[in-house]
């Protein structure tokens, strides 16, 4: 497992991370790349959230609780009360280190009084991955409550596969060595920001990939024409069509094809559509 220290040691997942953060596509960074792992940084260097690799476990679940409600709206900020601002993102990846697009990610957490909303839906809140697997929630520090150390809540579900159900964790909590569901693999890298907090994570789903391609021979790539049959070598620009085996496909990031990366192959790259 791939991991990094404050010892300015870089990991290939710091390199993803700042690369798609640039705005580049993920698969030409992922070109040579084998197994990718979260980034940690600070003091405290618990066991990793799994390494994105074709022999790890994905993120681990953790039990719902009391307090999930259906049919939360649809939003990415939660900053329904008073408490300490706080910014997670990360991005949800396949087993094959691959981004994931459009992905739900549902969150609900306690208030800064360590109260949950059951009538309504103060502090809850559903979101999709972008195109680059992405996302971010804007929200606050979840107050304590008897028993539990800090913590979120969150339902993770890539289309058409099962829900993942887990909680996000924070370092250095004094309640996070007497809370018996608390997962040192879930824990947040967390920093403070402008008076607030900012927290990254990156989960891990269950979600078969075709693993990363080697990199194809350099040279100036065919641009393909709008529509037309998938091929490989050619240059995809987002909101592109093509077919491929017969069914019409919708290109989400700009790259280069190439063999292995048959749209049924990278949905981060291509929906049916």
């Amino acid at each position: 497992m791939d991991s990094e220290t404050s010892t300015g040691h870089v990991t290939r997942k710091t390199v993803l991370r700042a690369a798609l953060a640039a705005g580049m596509a993920a698969p030409a960074v992922l070109m040579g790349v084998p197994a990718l792992a979260r980034t940690l940084t600070g003091d405290e260097a618990p066991a990793l959230t799994p390494a994105c690799d074709d022999g790890d476990d994905p993120t681990p679940p953790q039990m719902e609780g009391p307090y999930f409600k259906p049919n939360s709206p649809r939003r990415n900020t939660l900053n329904d009360g008073p408490g300490t601002r706080l910014t997670v993102s990360g991005y949800v990846f396949g087993r094959a280190c691959r981004p994931i697009s459009g992905v739900l990610l549902d969150f609900w957490q306690a208030d800064v009084n360590g109260a949950y909303d059951n009538t309504g839906y103060r502090f809850r809140g559903h979101q999709f991955t972008g195109a680059d697997g992405s996302f971010t929630l804007t929200t606050i520090v979840p107050g304590l409550y008897p028993g539990r150390t800090r913590h979120l809540h969150v339902k993770v579900q890539a289309p058409g596969r099962p829900v993942l159900t887990t909680q996000l964790y924070f370092p250095n909590e004094p309640r996070n060595t007497t809370d018996s569901l608390f997962d040192p693999r879930l824990l947040m890298t967390v920093r403070d920001a402008g008076g607030g907090r900012e927290a990254a994570f990156d989960f891990v789903l269950d979600v078969p990939q075709t693993p990363g391609p080697t990199p194809t021979p350099t040279g100036t790539p065919t641009t393909a024409p709008p529509g037309g049959t998938w091929t490989a070598g050619r240059t995809y620009a987002a909101g592109d069509r093509v077919t491929y085996g017969g069914v019409g496909y919708v290109c989400l990031q700009a790259h280069t094809a190439t063999a292995g990366w048959e749209p049924p192959n990278v949905p981060a790259l291509w929906r049916v559509g």
